[in-house]
């Protein structure tokens, strides 16, 4: 007897090490699923708050850029690179310039093509364009007029030019004849001083030289229904203007209601002389109508 019993002291101690890893061994594999399935309630609340921060902010309009008469797009490289820093998508429309019903019936072509809200600005004769362009277009949600006609039904380029005299630009008009018509360039010897008189002389030439000409009666066609009748517009008013006389482009903006900025001592050039000032009238449209 003396010799089994230590044996089986032995046997039932180890009986029981192993009776109490097993029950310790069941406890923790029933603890981990509970322990897995609570959540503190301040980490539900912190992803809750990561996600609705995450949401994607709505995407920006496209700006739609027309240019005028004895121009091209190019005239709007340095606001086109102000707005694209910014994240405005931006499309340069290379305006016809050969009458105001198909000029504006080839923009508004290409609004068709153009997904989502726009932002539509004109130069010079493009605000003509702009102005029967945009009607019928629910997408364009704002006209920007940058140093541009603006005008009502029935009236015309020459007809605004009449009225508020001190334009600079028919005397210094050059006229072409091309099939199907005669068309105009400003005489590079005039350029600078009718179009461009604060902009760089070297660059000034660079305009006249690749300046594209317009058909005469672009300036002699008259406008229909106007667009800023019903569409929020902004007026970036040129106060040294030798084109177009700043008075009438005051008058214009008046009469549609305009958000009105005058930049003194600015040329008809003012979206190259001035593209800083171009792009925040542009994107202050874009603003409020978002």
């Amino acid at each position: 007897m003396t010799g089994i019993e230590p044996a089986r002291l032995r046997e039932s101690g180890q009986l029981r090490r192993r009776m109490m890893l097993s029950a310790l061994a069941v406890g923790t594999l029933l603890a981990v699923p509970a322990l897995s399935a609570a959540t503190p309630v301040g980490a539900v609340s912190a992803a809750s708050i990561a996600s609705t921060s995450a949401r994607p902010s709505a995407p920006k309009p496209t700006v739609v850029l027309v240019h005028g008469a004895f121009a091209d797009s190019s005239s709007w490289d340095a606001v086109m690179s102000r707005l694209e820093r910014q994240g405005y998508p931006v499309m340069g429309v290379a305006n016809p310039l050969r009458g105001l019903a198909g000029d504006s019936a080839y923009v508004s072509s290409v609004l068709d093509t153009i997904p989502g809200p726009v932002i539509l600005a004109g130069h010079s004769y493009g605000g003509a364009v702009i102005t029967d362009a945009a009607v019928g277009h629910s997408n364009v949600k704002a006209l920007v007029y940058i140093a541009a006609f603006a005008p009502d039904e029935g009236e015309s380029g020459l007809a605004i030019l009449d009225e508020y005299p001190g334009s600079q630009l028919p005397p210094a008009l050059t006229v072409r004849p091309f099939p199907g018509g005669q068309e105009a360039y400003v005489n590079p010897a005039d350029f600078r001083q009718v179009f461009a008189a604060d902009v760089q002389a070297g660059k000034a030439r660079l305009m006249a030289a690749g300046q594209r000409p317009v058909s005469l009666a672009a300036f002699a066609e008259s406008s229909t229904t106007p667009a800023w009748k019903t569409i929020p517009s902004w007026f970036l008013v040129a106060g040294a203007d030798r084109a177009i006389p700043p008075a009438a482009e005051q008058a214009m903006a008046r009469r549609a209601g305009s958000h009105t900025e005058v930049i003194e001592g600015a040329s008809h050039a003012i979206l190259v002389s001035h593209p800083e000032a171009t792009a925040h009238v542009i994107e202050a449209a874009a603003r409020a109508t978002s």
